[in-house]
């Protein structure tokens, strides 16, 4: 483990200091630096074998990393993914004809850049599961007064909740233990599919041994440790905060012309620092920008539609009709295809949207986005019906005044000085269950 810890003194250090910024370029004001948790080195490592270990899936064929994996920026590379009963990694991920998903992922895989800063409090497109400290067990989630004690964070719980949907990670109906249990709707209760899971885990004797050397000997293995040590793995890997704009802003560096046009922009007159504020680009907010829809859509048992209402399936307030959790632009250069469901696979076309999306909408084309064969599949991709369109179209109001491509170029020549692919501890050559791991 010293190898591990020296890595991560490394990584904690690497917060860049204050300094004077480089004559001839203005800093943008961006308030106070992101605070980050540092956990353990040695729940870190564990966290890592979690997070890549297949044994988490009822079928045990996907893990974390299948939809979250350093290759594609955290992502998956697809704009809807496919995860229980798909073959392959990333835009290569193709469907299993021996076990074919009832249907695509409904919503893009999220990057988890900087997720351990102690401001991201709110997770999922939706935000669904939040930190809030008038809950009984300090976290707001779907599960409600049924959610399971001992998750240190909505971080850690958000990374457990993939495990109990039957397209991700559970499995479909009768396929497998944790299906079932899922299917009879058996999930955080004693003997639930959390449990199943856990026990999984506390079955392999290398996990045991590592649990009771962090944990202390004989320590429980329980579904919400499984969660907490995953989000510390989150906290020390994909922190990324040492980029060159990192670096222009404490004075080490400067941008070059492109970089920095694209920043005055950024924070001038296109106006995108009204959302992607702060150090991190994101006001942690919701907003309706009125993309296309694409897929599945988001509906309930009874419910006969595509739609994806967004924000407001969470608080049943009609103004947050198809609004969405402002995304982190820290490496969104790595994390194609965008938005929600992942619409567009170009920045550019992305940041279009933003000057018309009305037109958008009307012009948009299915070949925008990354999407694997999957012609089975319930939803065949139908785009939003002539209702939802008008409905969208009503909430659709331009948030970028129009912009030359010269001036778009230079934008996403800023974004680029986001970037700071940090991986600290890597892929595991092996994980303790001796399942493959995605490489």
């Amino acid at each position: 483990m010293a190898n591990i810890a020296n890595l991560w003194r490394l990584a904690a250090s690497l917060t860049v200091a204050t300094a004077m910024p480089v004559v001839g370029q203005t800093q943008p004001d961006l308030g106070p630096r992101p605070v980050f948790n540092t956990p353990h080195a040695d729940r870190a490592a564990l966290g890592q074998l979690l997070f890549y270990d297949p044994i988490l899936s009822g079928n045990k064929s996907v893990s974390c990393a299948t939809c979250h994996h350093p290759r594609f920026g955290t992502a998956d590379g697809l704009s809807l993914g496919i995860g229980d009963g798909g073959i392959g990694l990333g835009p290569d991920r193709k469907p299993d004809p021996a076990n074919l998903p009832e249907q695509r992922i409904p919503r893009n895989a999220p990057a988890l850049w900087n997720l351990g800063a102690i401001e991201f409090t709110t997770f999922f497109h939706d935000g669904r599961l939040q930190d809030d400290p008038s809950q009984p067990h300090g976290v707001r989630t779907p599960l409600g007064a049924d959610m399971a004690e001992g998750f240190d964070s909505a971080l850690a719980a958000q990374a457990m909740f993939p495990v109990l949907s039957p397209d991700e990670m559970a499995g479909h109906y009768a396929e497998n233990d944790i299906s079932k249990t899922v299917r009879l709707g058996l999930l955080s209760q004693p003997g639930g599919a959390w449990d199943q899971l856990a026990a999984r885990v506390s079955e392999i004797p290398e996990y045991r041994a590592k649990f009771d050397a962090v944990n202390g000997p004989g320590s429980p293995i329980t579904f919400p440790e499984i969660g907490n040590l995953i989000a510390d793995f989150i906290r020390v890997e994909w922190r990324a905060d040492n980029s060159a704009f990192d670096r222009y802003m404490a004075g080490g560096s400067s941008l070059t012309d492109a970089q920095t046009l694209g920043m005055e922009l950024f924070y001038g007159e296109a106006g995108c620092a009204a959302c992607h504020s702060g150090w991190l680009q994101t006001d942690h907010d919701f907003h309706a920008l009125a993309l296309p829809q694409i897929g599945p859509g988001k509906a309930a048992r009874f419910e006969n539609h595509h739609r994806d209402d967004g924000r407001l399936r969470v608080t049943g307030a009609a103004a947050d009709a198809f609004a969405f959790r402002t995304p982190s632009l820290r490496n969104v250069t790595l994390t194609a295809p965008y938005g929600h469901d992942g619409a567009f696979a170009d920045l550019g076309a992305m940041i279009r949207q933003h000057m018309d999306p009305v037109a958008s909408l009307q012009g948009y084309q299915l070949s925008s986005a990354v999407l694997p064969d999957l012609s089975t599949a319930k939803d065949d991709l139908i785009l939003q019906s002539p209702q939802d369109m008008a409905a969208l179209a009503d909430v659709a109001r331009p948030v970028t005044p129009m912009l030359s491509s010269g001036q778009i170029d230079a934008i996403i020549a800023f974004l680029h000085a986001l970037e700071d692919p940090a991986e600290r501890l890597g892929i595991p050559d092996r994980v303790p269950s001796g399942l493959p791991v995605d490489r």
